[in-house]
């Protein structure tokens, strides 16, 4: 099955900073530059792995946008192909968790943090980019929920990974991921301040003491069952001006494509 690129240009749901709206344009144009190989590290050629690349315009209110997000992906999956999203911010995974659930059930999540954004609000908005998961979790959307890369966060996260059986790993124990997570069908959200920011600078919210790329691009290549989706979040273009995160998040959807082509 064939990756369709989702572009959504959704910031608003952020805390202290804005950017990651413009994300999904700065990559597309990376991705079509000549400059960048279109095969992944295995010799997968994208041009056959990806199908096209989709930024739907998304409207201001947040309840809008989030039926708009969910609207997209399950056409995706109608199509045909497998939703493989670029930015904005980290609530978007939530309705994209959503469609993926309407069509395979609770599924097995693979989360690359550095926060657990498992908060019931955050600033006093629900659908925050720091409670997507506690909502998910909330609807039964998940199976087994592993962090990898967590470092920020506080009791009340704590309590609620503890209530749900969420599995919290620092970066350093991105060994001591289970082995099954890997082995059925998985979904990944990949918020890039889970990668330390001498990797990914560009992001809103860099914490020092993260995952390196190669220690990310480790767990794509340990996933032998089906990747049934995929998202890449919380690129800020406007952080990141030698372009070093927006390439990193080429060379991960590359790689992600890849595994979903099998």
């Amino acid at each position: 099955m064939k990756a369709r690129l989702l572009g959504f240009e959704w910031d608003a749901s952020s805390s202290h900073s804005r950017g990651p709206a413009l994300a999904p344009t700065v990559v597309k144009r990376l991705l079509r530059s000549e400059a960048s190989s279109s095969y992944s590290i295995d010799l997968v050629d994208m041009r056959e792995a990806i199908e096209d690349y989709v930024i739907p315009s998304l409207p201001d209110d947040g309840e809008m946008a989030r039926a708009q997000i969910r609207e997209t992906a399950e056409d995706c999956f109608a199509a045909g192909f497998t939703p493989l999203s670029i930015g904005g911010d980290h609530s978007v995974t939530y309705p994209i968790l959503k469609a993926v659930a309407a069509k395979y059930g609770a599924v097995n999540v693979l989360h690359i943090d550095a926060h657990p954004d498992l908060y019931d609000a955050y600033e006093g908005d629900r659908y925050s980019h720091a409670c997507p998961f506690a909502r998910a979790l909330e609807d039964g959307l998940i199976k087994s929920l592993v962090q990898v890369g967590i470092r920020c966060w506080d009791p009340h996260a704590r309590g609620v990974a503890d209530k749900h059986g969420v599995k919290v790993l620092r970066a350093d124990q991105a060994g001591d991921i289970p082995d099954a997570i890997f082995s059925g069908p998985l979904y990944m959200s990949i918020d890039l301040d889970g990668l330390d920011p001498a990797f990914a600078p560009g992001v809103s919210h860099p914490e020092p003491g993260g995952l390196s790329t190669i220690d990310v691009l480790a767990m794509i290549r340990r996933i032998r069952g089906p990747l049934i989706g995929a998202d890449i979040v919380e690129l800020n273009p406007e952080r990141d001006p030698q372009m070093t995160t927006a390439r990193v998040v080429v060379r991960l959807a590359k790689e992600l494509a890849a595994k979903i082509v099998g």
